[in-house]
């Protein structure tokens, strides 16, 4: 095997190993609930604990990865994430379980990111695109398994499995990063950690995340806007300081790069607002039009074929025509999907697979398309500060869909008839389109030309082997 592509295989089980966490703990909430005697509510924050570690680690990530070298992070993170898994396995309490979920995020924090630079580094522009098709499969593979073979642990054995399962797994990634990742050069003198930049950061990203998770439910409205308040203070703060900074925590001038802008800016608007969209689509499809629980999970059948030949489409045509043509395309699809869900027609079945296909293939387009092409300008010196950009982003997208949408559908069910009115969920959908559309802005100003880092390099079958 290459050496690129151990380096990539690697990236790729850490990868899978964060998301099969994530996706493997819904079988267990149940079981979970009823031996640790916990509460709805906590049973929330068994997940947002650990994409809270998440999120406040990534941004030490990049400072940490320069003063001990990128492997030693990556086998370091492992090892974290490792003993929280366990942690949790062995939690006699929802307390101390969500003690060892943050944990866990703090070590699962950095596995993305660090691994992430690693493999874009060790790859050339051109052969990004292949890269990234294989991240976006795995992407697509693991949350579509990861319930079913956490179902049948929780069946067999235990919740508690699901935790001790992951100990041998990231073991055995740990052993294969220090046999097949490149051995970490001399340690590099980072510039002094950057205090006042992390605290702010931290400050933001956590005030945001719990805001955005508050807003997103209904109830009370001042806690929300406090930690929106909170994070937008803390934030203002943080932009003032990193301009000031010789050595900012998190560089945003990367985002005058307009592939890494760009692409930021379509991950929120696209992938984060269809987390908010699958979210009103599965209320209205249960509660207005009576379908059951199984026939709208079913509609993410089509959803995932249809991304799957967004994705295979992406690795086909961005060496040769660049992602510009493949954003326009993929916004506007997305958006004809949304907007089919907010006629009367999505009462009609074929209707209703058309636009679970068309958000399916629309959404993968931009967000493969994206990935290909973000990091294609950023010097390898700076990937691991891009890196740390691009999945703060990530993470916070997500929430940013459906606290918009939740909220706003909250609010509209509050003034109509009920949740079985359907002009509520269609007045979201409307505004899920408005909110898709906003990329195109950003769209229309990138060159006219092919990426330039891809527009150098010849697309020939043989450049894109591994």
């Amino acid at each position: 095997m290459p050496d690129r592509s151990r380096i990539a295989a690697v990236y790729l089980l850490g990868f899978a190993i964060d998301l099969a966490n994530m996706f493997m703990l819904n079988a267990a909430y149940p079981a979970l609930q009823r031996e640790l005697h916990a509460s709805v509510a906590q049973l929330a924050w068994v997940g947002n604990m650990y994409v809270l570690g998440l999120t406040v680690v990534i941004p030490f990530g990049t400072w940490l990865a320069r003063r001990c070298g990128e492997r030693r992070v990556f086998g370091a993170s492992l090892l974290l994430f490792g003993l929280g898994s366990a942690g949790v396995g062995a939690a006699p309490s929802i307390d101390a379980l969500l003690v060892w979920r943050l944990v866990q995020g703090l070590g699962g924090g950095l596995l993305i990111p660090v691994g992430q630079t690693i493999a874009y580094r060790a790859y050339p522009p051109h052969a990004h695109a292949r890269l990234t098709s294989i991240v976006m499969m795995v992407a697509l593979l693991v949350p579509a398994l990861s319930p079913a073979i956490g179902g049948a642990i929780v069946d067999r054995g235990s919740w508690r499995a699901i935790f001790f399962a992951m100990v041998p797994i990231a073991a055995a990634t740990g052993a294969l990063a220090l046999a097949w990742l490149p051995r970490d050069g001399a340690r590099e003198r980072p510039p002094r950690l950057d205090w006042r930049g992390l605290g702010l950061s931290a400050a933001t990203l956590v005030a945001l995340l719990l805001g955005l998770t508050a807003a997103g439910q209904s109830g009370a409205t001042a806690f929300p806007c406090a930690m929106l308040a909170a994070a937008a203070a803390a934030g203002i703060g943080y932009v003032r300081h990193a301009r000031r900074a010789a050595s900012p925590l998190l560089d945003l001038r990367l985002l005058a790069q307009p592939w890494l802008r760009t692409g930021v800016v379509i991950y929120l608007c696209v992938p984060g607002v269809f987390t908010g969209v699958n979210l009103v689509a599965s209320l209205y499809l249960q509660n207005a039009l009576a379908l059951s629980a199984a026939h709208v999970g079913a509609l993410m059948l089509p959803w995932a074929i249809a991304a799957f030949f967004a994705i295979a489409t992406t690795r086909r045509c961005f060496p040769r025509h660049g992602a510009k043509p493949l954003f326009a395309c993929g916004i506007t699809i997305d958006c004809v999907g949304i907007a089919l869900l907010a006629t009367p027609w999505a009462r009609v079945e074929a209707l209703r697979v058309a636009a679970f296909v068309a958000m399916g293939f629309g959404a993968s387009l931009c967000t493969s398309a994206s990935q290909s092409a973000a990091f294609a300008d950023v010097p390898p010196d700076r990937m691991g500060d891009a890196s740390a950009l691009w999945n703060i982003n990530r993470q916070l997208s997500f929430c940013v869909g459906v606290a918009v949408l939740g909220s706003a559908l909250n609010a509209l069910l509050a003034l109509d008839a009920g949740p079985s009115s359907p002009a509520p969920y269609r007045w979201c959908f409307g505004l899920a389109v408005l909110l898709t559309l906003l990329p195109l802005g950003c769209v229309v100003r990138l060159p006219a030309h092919r990426t330039p880092a891809v527009q150098a390099v010849s697309s020939r079958p043989e450049n894109l082997r591994t």
